[in-house]
């Protein structure tokens, strides 16, 4: 424990920090569908949907080693590079929950710390091969991946329940999709927990405390489940409302198509050590689910400003990451303090201002989209 700095228990608890945010940024992605279509109660699916993400944090650390080792070099990197990358992701993660985008908490990490490090300690301490081999492919080919088989279970459904009585095919599939949400939620858990172990593990081996290609210890993989559970628990509610309700009509054979093909992609992708982002792979697969229903409506102006999104979260967050670490570089222990602070005057901020459009369990599903501003209708559901 003598290796167990003040900087490197700032970075832990920093760490912990964004897997909380991660956990409610990315409730959306496990129990959107399931909300929207009525398959389960918005209370319930954020409390099953925290649960599994504790247990599925158990189930692997192929991508934590990624992380840990893999896209940036370990021998050079510093806690305070961690850090500066941290507040970086988590400042990208509330940003894009207040205005209701499902961008990736996964590239706003890699975005802050390959930002950081690159500042830190100069261009050869990001493996740029292993950015490209391990996220930015699976960044573009998992969502497609989901949306084509999400589109062609969809018109399978469909095809295959076509002389049925509509309420019980509603029914059958609102069942199935209380499995499908929770597998998504399992594998959420073993993908996006991961991630926090990895910048733990490479926080602990910068400092000494663990050796080089050393996996994470039971206590960073339990304290990692718990803090991305807790976070999920919380609910995404405004995220959630805009994959809901914002890229298409879900009917209950749509969301068990989506969510089915999502944990597909993402299981695999984490037994292979892919650390792609479960946002982009889920959107994937309900803008699938949207275009394999006949007649159904896809709000492309909604998708559009999603991908935009996902195009910039990887280096915005290495913007704030770089700046941050460069604060820390040349400021030492002053400089982390003012980054600190400033970090959480903005996270403040973000959080007062979205008090004045409230979204919670009550009215997630009331309509399709989420702004900023508080609307009439917002003020008047409010006080409903």
């Amino acid at each position: 424990m003598d290796h167990i700095t003040f900087l490197v228990a700032v970075v832990i608890v920093t760490a912990l920090a964004f897997d909380f945010t991660n956990g409610f940024h990315d409730t959306a992605n496990a129990m959107a569908t399931s909300i929207a279509t009525g398959a389960l109660k918005p209370r319930i699916a954020v409390l099953i949907s925290g649960v599994l993400n504790i247990v599925g944090a158990f189930l692997s650390t192929e991508v934590a080693k990624t992380i840990s080792g893999g896209i940036v070099d370990d021998t050079l990197v510093t806690p305070g590079m961690i850090f500066a990358g941290l507040v970086g992701a988590i400042l990208w993660n509330l940003l894009t929950w207040l205005v209701g985008l499902p961008s990736s908490s996964s590239h706003a990490l890699f975005g802050g710390l390959v930002g950081a490090v690159w500042v830190g300690a100069g261009s050869h301490g990001v493996h740029f091969d292993k950015v490209v081999e391990k996220i930015l492919i699976p960044a573009v080919a998992s969502p497609v991946v989901a949306g084509v088989a999400a589109l062609l279970a969809t018109y399978l459904a469909y095809r295959i329940t076509a002389r049925a009585r509509k309420e019980s095919v509603t029914k059958g599939f609102r069942l199935g999709q209380v499995a499908s949400a929770s597998l998504v939620s399992l594998a959420h858990g073993t993908n996006d927990a991961q991630k926090t172990m990895g910048v733990i593990t490479l926080t602990l081996i910068s400092a000494g405390a663990l050796g080089h290609d050393a996996g994470p210890p039971v206590w960073v993989i339990g304290s990692a489940g718990l803090a991305i559970g807790l976070g999920t628990y919380l609910g995404g509610w405004r995220i959630i409302r805009t994959m809901g309700k914002g890229l298409t009509d879900i009917q209950s054979p749509q969301g068990f198509a989506a969510e089915a093909a999502s944990t597909t992609v993402i299981l695999t992708s984490a037994h292979l050590g892919f650390a792609l982002s479960t946002t982009q792979v889920c959107s994937g697969g309900i803008l699938g689910a949207g275009l394999g229903r006949r007649l159904a409506e896809v709000r492309w102006g909604t998708a559009g400003r999603m991908v935009i999104a996902w195009l910039v979260t990887l280096p915005a967050a290495a913007l704030v990451g770089g700046v941050s670490a460069g604060v820390v570089k040349h400021g030492g222990n002053a400089g982390t303090v003012v980054i600190a602070l400033v970090a959480a005057a903005v996270a403040a901020f973000i959080v007062l201002a979205s008090r004045r459009s409230p979204v919670h369990a009550d009215n997630v599903n009331e309509t399709h989209e989420v702004t900023i501003r508080a609307t009439e209708a917002t003020r008047v559901g409010s006080a409903a």
